[in-house]
């Protein structure tokens, strides 16, 4: 199998998840940096340039709550999931265990 196809199909995969991945993290108030850090440790390398503007549309849609904290020496945007956000993600969860076992059962 040719690596590049590969990477790929993987990366189509990974672009899926990353809101799952993303929702389910932001149970706590976190701030953007700390997100990518923590969906890097976790296995979602995703970069800043779409985690932000992914944010921002979660936000938009009523997914995320955000509130900016000015205490630290540097203003950082804090977001955590609403109770829409944890919904969306029960139901994507859902969905991705049908999903996982139609495929399972399909090999």
């Amino acid at each position: 199998m040719d690596d590049d196809v590969l990477a790929g199909h993987l990366q189509e995969l990974r672009r899926g998840t990353v809101v799952m991945a993303a929702l389910a993290t932001l149970t706590r108030p976190t701030y953007g940096y700390a997100l990518l850090e923590t969906l890097a440790a976790a296995g979602f390398a995703v970069e800043g340039n779409t985690l932000y503007p992914l944010l921002r549309r979660l936000e938009k849609q009523g997914l995320l709550t955000s509130e900016w904290n000015t205490e630290e020496s540097r203003p950082r945007k804090f977001y955590e999931v609403s109770d829409e956000g944890r919904a969306l993600l029960d139901a994507l969860l859902a969905e991705w265990q049908t999903l996982h076992t139609s495929v399972e059962s399909l090999r």
